[in-house]
């Protein structure tokens, strides 16, 4: 099992089942160019491999600086591919994550959740990795 960074397009396919798990609407002949597209807005990818042709578990996250925050890191994306869960891959992903973040000085790691039963495994390991709920997250259509 390696934990490594998106460089090639064969990892952007190699990423695409675990990312499709979180985001289904993500279709294949979109995928490829919302994610390219997505790396050139300052984001990463990270991904597990554990010997199998399709990456176990990813996370896409952001770095920035606002007024706010100071030097962040936003994780927009956190999955696994459903036969790999309950194998800490996704807890293994937020320690990389933090570590890259003291080695970075960042000053904080943010994420959002959805609000509903089906996520409460996951808030469960947000708070067992020490993250707290801090707000209420809006959002007006346009």
């Amino acid at each position: 099992m390696t934990i490594d960074i998106v460089r090639t397009d064969d990892d952007i396919l190699k990423c695409r089942s675990a990312i499709q798990a979180l985001r289904p609407l993500l279709t294949d002949d979109l995928y490829f160019d919302a994610v390219k597209q997505t790396l050139a807005d300052n984001r990463q990818i990270v991904f597990i491999e554990d010997g199998t042709p399709d990456a176990a578990a990813v996370a896409v996250f952001e770095t920035g600086y606002n007024l706010f925050r100071g030097k962040y890191i936003y994780i927009d994306d956190l999955s696994a591919l459903p036969t790999q869960r309950g194998k800490g891959y996704a807890g293994m992903l937020l320690d990389w994550i933090a570590d890259y973040a003291q080695k970075g000085n960042f000053n904080e790691i943010h994420l959002d959740s959805g609000v509903n039963p089906a996520r409460t495994d996951a808030h469960r390991l947000y708070l067992n990795k020490r993250f707290q709920i801090t707000s209420l997250h809006f959002v007006a259509k346009v």
